[in-house]
């Protein structure tokens, strides 16, 4: 005999309204009991507790009695070559979020996927992602990027905790933790970020001042802002992660900041293909994907270590006079200078996992801050709601960033709001460490379980009207959605926004971003009333980030 117990909802309907997957998926009646997220499992089969007015355990069988098996759960076809295939000729890759949505749609809240070697199941409710999470163990483990991580090996550069698991993940990631993650090392690097976010709106003032049209102190400017942006994202990242400015908003950036950029977008468009296909074989062909992939990470690299070589020489100057970073005059002076002080990771780990976060760290704040440019410029009423609270917050700081954002929690809606429309990436993964079951299927310790964070973001199940950009629904802790804390009524209202993951995975560059994307949209606001020429939802296309098909023209007034 074998058991495991985890928590269970059972549906109790009259008339054939419920079956073993839930019925706004388009499964066909069944009547009596269902069992939706989890239950108890002894021998294969489910028992469930419900509670009756007594408060005494009722134990209900499920729909047959038992648990379905792995094999049972829906699936877009057995065959991984041939669903490569498909992905291929079809573009798929590009439109992967579209794809889920659509699957989701057609065979229910739960699915498998076998394309090329990825094997994974597919959820999307909040309370299945909450039965997923609580399985995670000590050591949580999402999927590797193979291509990346073969890039490492080949080059024989060590791997930053994107790409560790167990122990090791853990030792450098509690290390790493210290000065990006708690709230004393946010409050350092903070200052950091305002001082670029307030040039950049500088720059952009004069710019709408010199090009613009309309009188003097009032004039209009439509743009593609995304150049900006990314240049943008990439001083803010240089400024907190190396402590330097690279000087982007002069009339003309470096070439090697414009190769470094080219060089992310390269890596970014090269790895979902990468994602289903052994990189080592693509290596030994000497394939094209695989060599642009390498060139751009290679060009990454050298980007990170000429900085970080500098770094390095600063810090040894620093110390032969006698004084330390942290001292140097009382200035913060990066991520890189407090790590390489405090000597609890080698050189080599330290380059591993700045350069990490360098590459993570410039179009995954650039292309949300388009989408969220856009929203604002297409709800004038959500955008003076904003526009207004930051405005009375601002001037209560006295110029304290930290204190300005506070008092502005519509700030951090709004970016809440956008990442649940427009989820920068559109999974987050896990392998539980033990056997769990969701959606009454059976899913063994070690299985990849995808939780889809697009088509989560705009289910009628998850949220009331789901395609509205309304950052207010984050504001209240008011439950969301028809059964709001997932489709069972169960649990899982922690688990509707995971832009940046989940626990002690979630991603390592998460106050950074949050902040800097805060930061900006707040000087925008104060600055400049956002306007679009076409209120049309935007295309958007997947790689490995969701991001604009075209991105969308921005008319900024200022005020």
């Amino acid at each position: 005999m074998w058991t495991m117990s985890v928590q269970v909802i059972v549906c109790v309907r009259g008339q054939g309204t419920c079956g073993s997957r839930n019925v706004l998926f388009g499964v066909v009646p069944q009547r009596g009991f269902c069992m939706t997220a989890a239950g108890t499992v002894i021998d294969g089969k489910v028992e469930a507790r419900r509670k009756g007015k007594d408060g005494s355990g009722v134990r209900k069988r499920g729909v047959d009695g038992r648990v379905r098996s792995f094999e049972e759960i829906p699936n877009t076809g057995r065959s991984g070559w041939v669903n490569l295939v498909k992905f291929w000729r079809e573009g798929r890759f590009r439109q992967l979020h579209k794809h889920m949505e659509r699957t989701f749609k057609n065979l229910g809240p739960i699915y498998r996927e076998h394309v090329g070697t990825q094997n994974t199941v597919n959820i999307m409710l909040p309370s299945d992602i909450s039965e997923l999470f609580r399985s995670e163990g000590l050591h949580p483990q999402r999927m590797t990027l193979q291509a990346w991580a073969t890039h490492r090996e080949t080059r024989q550069h060590s791997k930053g905790v994107f790409l560790k698991n167990g122990e090791e993940w853990r030792t450098d990631r509690l290390q790493l933790n210290k000065e990006v993650m708690m709230s004393t090392a946010v409050k350092r690097f903070l200052p950091l970020l305002d001082e670029v976010a307030r040039d950049f709106c500088q720059m952009l003032r004069d710019k709408v001042e010199r090009e613009g049209k309309g009188e003097e102190g009032r004039r209009s400017l439509n743009i593609d802002p995304s150049p900006d942006l990314f240049r943008f994202a990439l001083e803010a990242s240089c400024h907190v992660l190396y402590g330097e400015r690279i000087g982007l908003f002069s009339s003309s950036p470096s070439l090697e900041s414009q190769k470094f950029i080219w060089a992310v977008e390269r890596m970014l468009a090269t790895t979902p293909p990468l994602l289903y296909l052994p990189p080592r074989l693509l290596l030994l062909i000497g394939a094209p994907l695989w060599t642009q992939h390498a060139t751009a990470w290679d060009n990454i690299f050298s980007h990170a270590e000429a900085r970080i070589q500098r770094g390095y020489q600063r810090l040894s100057s620093t110390l032969s006079r006698g004084s330390t970073v942290g001292a140097a005059g009382g200035q913060y002076t990066g991520v890189l200078g407090q790590l390489m002080e405090k000597g609890q990771l080698s050189l080599d780990l330290i380059k591993a996992n700045i350069t990490e976060m360098m590459a993570g760290g410039v179009d995954t704040t650039a292309v949300p801050l388009q989408f969220a440019l856009f929203e604002l410029g297409r709800n004038p009423e959500v955008q003076e709601r904003v526009r207004q609270q930051v405005k009375a917050s601002w001037a209560q700081a006295g110029g304290d960033p930290q204190k300005a954002l506070q008092g502005a929690p519509l700030l951090k809606s709004t970016i809440k709001e956008i990442l649940r429309l427009y989820p920068v990436g559109i999974t987050v993964q896990r392998y539980p460490i033990r056997d769990i079951v969701i959606q009454n299927y059976h899913i063994p310790a070690g299985t990849a379980v995808q939780a889809c964070l697009y088509p989560m973001g705009r289910s009628a199940e998850v949220f009331n009207d789901p395609q509205r950009f309304d950052p207010g629904r984050w504001g209240d802790n008011r439950v969301e959605g028809k059964r709001g804390r997932g489709a069972d009524g169960g649990e899982g209202a922690g688990f509707r926004s995971l832009a940046f993951g989940f626990g002690a995975r979630q991603c390592v560059g998460r106050r950074i971003a949050e902040n800097e994307m805060q930061l900006l949209l707040m000087h925008i606001l104060l600055s400049f009333r956002l306007s679009v020429s076409s209120t049309e939802d935007i295309d958007t296309t997947f790689t490995l980030i969701l991001q604009p098909h075209t991105p969308p023209r921005i008319t900024f007034t200022k005020l």
